[in-house]
């Protein structure tokens, strides 16, 4: 408004002064330049009136000016009342949310006192995760896609029972579930699926595998095992025991050394020389810092998938040492391995020695395991025999996630009542680990059994030697393919 009054009043002076300025022109002239007097009083009006018309226009333009200034202060003021009733709302909003949030809390303290005692005990626990915090859930699967091809004496077997071909299976799947009850005591379940013969029976099973009194083995197809099922009461690292069917001492030793189980059995449970697992009580700790390491499993002798009732029991331990990647370990089995039932009539007594050494690092691992067994297989016969054997492993890790393996074995099963016969066995190959959780190999696998026959993991191979002979039979095996384990 101040600049408009003095735009206004700076015109109306100019006007007053350019009006004035004829006045100041009638001082005496002479009358030749009345004429041009008139001219240049009526120049000088028609420039008051253009002046005039400026004045008019600025002062149109200051009105509009002044109208969108008074819009915008009123903007203004609105946004503002807008931005607090806005901030009333919120405010508001939060007291009403405290409100319902005490409402919620009042209405839960009232149903909890209506909770007896041991569901709302019960119900913490659960509310603190305690029992899952302590369970954990576990999984294993071995499986291959590979071409098997076996001879008997240089020709391919047919008929039933022939192995030649390609094809996917899946060996083994482990599930296992593993649930801590306190510092002390833990227990363990763990599920095996693998492929079986035989059938159901609520009798005690044969050597052979089929049940007592049945003529009717067969392929079955996927069995679903308990393969371990403990109790366990930890006193001290050095003093552990289950109850129950659990790992025994040797098998499973030699399995995480050897680290490529996956692949193939170690060389006394490929050749049924000796079993994972067992039904018993199993002592197990370790001793001086975890330098050396021992377990006693006293057992029913059949395996976990047969649980037998005897006259006597099978007994097999493991004493070990490890120090800065250095492994070495002993152990031993002695008993009927389940045969001694009632009524039966068992002559010998099975026996086997076991002894490994090796060394492992980042970047490789080296290893050798030996056994001597003797009337393994002859406990229910009055004839003696004894088996020994060897097995040299090893892999580089020559990159990350990769390395490459090989293993040899050499077995000689029945020394005394043929000791012609023995295996040959030997398998290399290359692995990768993509993630943690995976393992995949390309593997070449080979075994000759020559001068008999023998019944192996993968199968029963070789070939009858000629009539009155001990020498002259030969059996082959050849697989090559996709190896795996899947664990989590």
């Amino acid at each position: 408004m101040s600049i408009r009054r003095t735009l206004l009043a700076g015109a109306g002076l100019g006007a007053l002064a350019l009006a004035a300025t004829p006045s100041l022109a009638k001082a005496p002239v002479h009358h030749k330049k009345a004429s041009s007097s008139a001219n240049a009083t009526k120049a000088l009006l028609d420039q008051v009136k253009a002046l005039q018309e400026q004045v008019a226009d600025l002062s149109a333009r200051l009105n509009v000016q002044e109208a969108a200034q008074r819009e915008t202060v009123a903007n203004v003021n609105n946004a503002q009342s807008a931005a607090t009733t806005a901030a009333t709302q919120a405010q508001q909003a939060q007291s009403a949310a405290a409100a319902a949030q005490t409402a919620a809390s009042d209405a839960t303290k009232a149903a909890t006192k209506a909770v007896p005692a041991a569901v709302k005990t019960e119900l913490a626990s659960f509310s603190k995760g305690k029992w899952w915090d302590s369970t954990t859930i576990t999984g294993r699967m071995y499986f291959n896609f590979s071409n098997v091809e076996t001879k008997v004496n240089g020709a391919k077997p047919t008929g039933a029972g022939s192995i030649n071909g390609t094809g996917f299976n899946i060996k083994r799947f482990y599930l296992g579930v593993d649930h801590v009850f306190s510092p002390i005591f833990a227990g363990n379940v763990t599920m095996d699926v693998s492929n079986v013969v035989g059938q159901t029976s609520n009798t005690n099973f044969t050597s052979t595998g089929t049940p007592a009194g049945s003529n009717q083995p067969g392929l079955v197809g996927k069995g679903f095992y308990i393969k371990k099922a403990y109790l366990q009461a930890k006193l001290n690292p050095a003093l552990i025991i289950r109850l129950g069917a659990a790992d025994l001492p040797w098998v499973p030793y030699v399995e995480n050394q050897y680290g490529y189980r996956h692949l193939e059995n170690t060389v006394a449970d490929r050749l049924n020389f000796g079993t994972s697992a067992d039904w018993g009580i199993h002592v197990l700790g370790d001793l001086a810092g975890g330098l050396l390491s021992y377990q006693v499993s006293v057992i029913d002798g059949a395996g976990y998938r047969n649980v037998k009732v005897t006259n006597s029991v099978d007994v097999e331990g493991r004493l070990s040492l490890n120090y800065k990647g250095f492994y070495a370990a002993v152990g031993g089995y002695s008993g009927k391995r389940g045969n001694d039932v009632e009524g039966a009539a068992i002559p010998n007594t099975a026996s086997r020695e076991n002894a490994l050494v090796g060394y492992k690092n980042k970047l490789f691992n080296v290893g050798l395991e030996y056994f001597h067994a003797k009337n393994w297989n002859n406990v229910t016969t009055t004839t003696d025999d004894k088996s020994d054997g060897w097995s040299g492993f090893g892999n580089v890790n020559f990159a990350k996630n990769w390395s490459v393996f090989g293993r040899y074995d050499w077995v000689k099963p029945t020394k005394i009542t043929n000791d012609n016969t023995k295996d040959q066995y030997y398998n290399f190959g290359v692995q990768w680990e993509p993630v943690k959780i995976i393992d995949l190999a390309l593997v070449y696998k080979h075994e000759k059994i020559e001068n008999g026959t023998f019944s192996t993991t993968n199968g029963t191979f070789g070939g009858p030697n000629p009539t009155g002979s001990l020498t002259g039979g030969r059996g082959t095996y050849n697989e090559i393919g996709l190896f795996g384990q899947l664990r989590f």
